[in-house]
C-alpha cells in the first residue's frame, strides 16, 4: 500500500481486525501507583477492571511521547508510505496534538517530500475505530493519501453524536475530569444511568432511572441505525460481556445485519468511566468500501 494507517490504541478494535487492515498503532499509557503501562501490554482486563474497583485513587492515563509517534512513523515514511494517523478526541486527550507535531519533526527529517495528515476524530472507542478502517479500506484499494484522509473526514462526520452509550454512574467521568458537558448532571447522577456520547468532549443525551431503561435505550439506538442506512456497526463494553451480548442479538433483530465486532472497552478511557458501559454505533457500509 502507497498509505499507511496509524491510530491509537483507544479505539478497542478486536486483534484480528487490526492485522487483516494492516493498521498501526501508537499505545497510551496508563500509571498505576509508580508503574506506568503502556495500554497495549495491558490484556488482563478482568484484572484491571478489578483493581479499578478496589483503588481509592483511579489510574492516571497519558498520550504517547513524541518518540512513541516517531517510531511508528520513521519506518513507515522510510519505506516510501504516505501515512494518515487517526485519534483520539482532542478534546479529551493531547494526543492528536502530538501526532500532530509529531508528524511535522518526521517529515522534516524526511527531508520534507514526505505526507503525514493528521486527523481529529473528536471520537473514542468503536467510533474511533470506524474512521480507521475506512482509511484502511481506501489504502486497501490503492487510494492515494487524499482519498484515504477524505474518506476518514467523511466518516467522522458520520459517527458524530451517533455512537452512544451508557454507563452506571458519572463518579469515574467526575473522578477522572473527563465529565465535560455532563458536569450539570452531578449530584443527583448516582441515582440515575447516564446515556452519553461523544462529540469532541463527553455529551450528555438523557438520564434514565433503571439498567433495563439504559438498555432498552440502546436497542432505540440500534433502531435508529437501521432508519439511517448504518448497515455495519458494533457493541462494546467494559466487563459486561453478557449485556453485550443481548445487545447485540436485540440489534441484529432489529438492523438485519450481524455486528461487525463485540468487544471491550480498554484501560486508558475504562478508568475514566468505570466498569459497566454498554455502547453501540454504527455506518454504512459504503464507507467501508475501498
Amino acid at each position: 500500500m502507497s498509505v499507511a494507517v496509524v491510530t491509537d490504541s483507544t479505539h478497542y478494535l478486536p486483534r484480528e481486525l487490526v492485522a487483516e487492515h494492516g493498521i498501526h498503532e501508537v499505545s497510551l499509557y496508563v500509571t498505576r501507583g509508580e508503574s506506568a503501562e503502556r495500554e497495549l501490554d495491558i490484556t488482563d482486563l478482568d484484572a484491571f477492571y478489578a483493581g479499578l474497583r478496589d483503588q481509592q485513587d483511579l489510574p492516571s492515563t497519558s498520550q504517547p511521547s513524541p518518540g512513541d509517534f516517531l517510531a511508528v512513523y520513521e519506518p513507515l515514511l522510510a519505506a516510501g508510505h504516505d501515512i494518515v494517523s487517526i485519534h483520539l478526541a482532542g478534546g479529551i486527550s493531547g494526543t492528536y496534538e502530538g501526532a500532530r507535531q509529531a508528524a511535522e519533526i518526521a517529515v522534516e527529517n524526511a527531508g520534507g517530500s514526505a505526507r503525514i495528515e493528521v486527523v481529529d476524530s473528536r471520537l473514542a472507542c468503536g467510533a474511533l475505530g470506524f474512521p480507521v478502517l475506512a482509511a484502511a479500506a481506501v489504502a486497501t484499494a490503492g487510494g492515494d493519501l487524499d482519498s484515504a484522509v477524505r474518506r476518514a473526514n467523511e466518516t467522522v462526520q458520520n459517527m458524530q453524536r451517533k455512537f452512544v452509550f451508557a454507563v452506571d454512574t458519572l463518579e469515574y467521568l467526575r473522578r477522572g475530569g473527563r465529565v465535560g458537558s455532563a458536569q450539570a448532571w452531578i449530584g443527583g447522577a448516582l441515582k440515575i444511568k447516564p446515556i452519553l456520547t461523544l462529540d469532541g468532549e463527553i455529551t450528555p443525551i438523557e438520564k434514565v432511572r433503571t439498567s433495563r431503561r439504559a438498555f432498552d435505550r440502546m436497542v432505540q439506538v440500534a433502531e435508529a441505525l437501521k432508519a439511517d442506512g448504518k448497515d455495519v456497526w458494533c457493541v462494546q463494553h467494559i466487563q459486561a460481556p453478557g449485556e453485550a451480548r443481548r445487545l447485540a442479538d436485540a440489534a441484529e433483530a432489529v438492523i438485519g445485519t450481524p455486528p461487525l465486532f463485540i468487544s471491550e472497552v480498554g484501560p486508558v478511557i475504562g478508568a475514566h468511566v468505570g466498569p459497566g458501559l454498554l455502547g453501540v454505533g454504527g455506518v454504512p457500509a459504503s464507507l467501508l468500501q475501498g
